[in-house]
């Protein structure tokens, strides 16, 4: 089966995708109750806390997916930068709930391009940073689509999300999307050119993992994380 890469980008973009999304909300379901957007009445809170993923976790999510497509590509094992992926995600639960995603991607991609069972064992809990870079390799994106693909993904999570916790106007929560895209590019000048796991970035949001440590003991959630 032949796909375009740009259709691919799409395809992996699209939050219809069954890689169980919808139980993501990117951290903000806990930052809300901590009290982000104060209930509604500091709404552009939820734009901030998207900007500040895509510069500290997401760089790392991002610089991971990259580096990954570059090792499947030099015909080495994309699980190699693993341990500076998890070095970098101090959180537990957040390299849980990585695995957990990258377990449903890597169905996905199994059965969708099988070629990505060449590079990784199907059915395995692996970050789905990783998974999106071999994914990545085997279907032609190059380095700045796997990068603006995970960077997309974060704050499309977020700004989605907001829609279900908060009172947000449908609008203008793709407004704040919108208002992302240079946040989203200049992440990715920043990491399209990694190709080693000791060159991933180490921009970190301890209370986000804070957050999320926090988020998984919670007996009411609307959301897995």
């Amino acid at each position: 089966m032949s796909t375009s890469p740009d259709v691919v980008a799409l395809m992996l973009a699209d939050a219809r995708l069954p890689t169980g999304g919808h139980a993501q909300s990117g951290g903000l379901e806990a930052a809300v109750r901590a009290g982000l957007a104060d209930e509604g009445r500091r709404l552009g809170d939820v734009a901030a806390y998207a900007r500040d993923r895509l510069r500290t976790l997401v760089r790392v999510e991002a610089g991971t997916a990259v580096v990954a497509r570059a090792l499947t590509l030099a015909g080495g094992s994309p699980r190699d930068v693993e341990p500076a992926w998890a070095a970098r995600t101090p959180s537990q639960e957040l390299r849980a709930v990585s695995r957990r995603q990258g377990r449903a991607w890597l169905r996905l991609a199994g059965r969708v391009w099988p070629a990505t069972l060449e590079h990784l064992p199907a059915d395995t809990e692996v970050p789905r940073a990783v998974v999106v870079g071999v994914v990545g390799a085997v279907t032609g994106l190059d380095a700045a689509q796997v990068a603006r693909l995970v960077a997309y993904d974060d704050a499309q999570t977020v700004v989605a999300a907001s829609l279900k916790l908060l009172p947000v106007d449908p609008v203008e929560a793709a407004g704040w999307l919108a208002g992302l895209h240079d946040d989203m590019e200049r992440l990715v000048a920043d990491v399209a050119g990694l190709s080693r796991p000791d060159d991933l970035p180490a921009d970190g949001a301890p209370y986000v993992d804070a957050l999320a440590q926090q988020h998984a003991t919670e007996r009411m959630r609307l959301f897995h994380a």
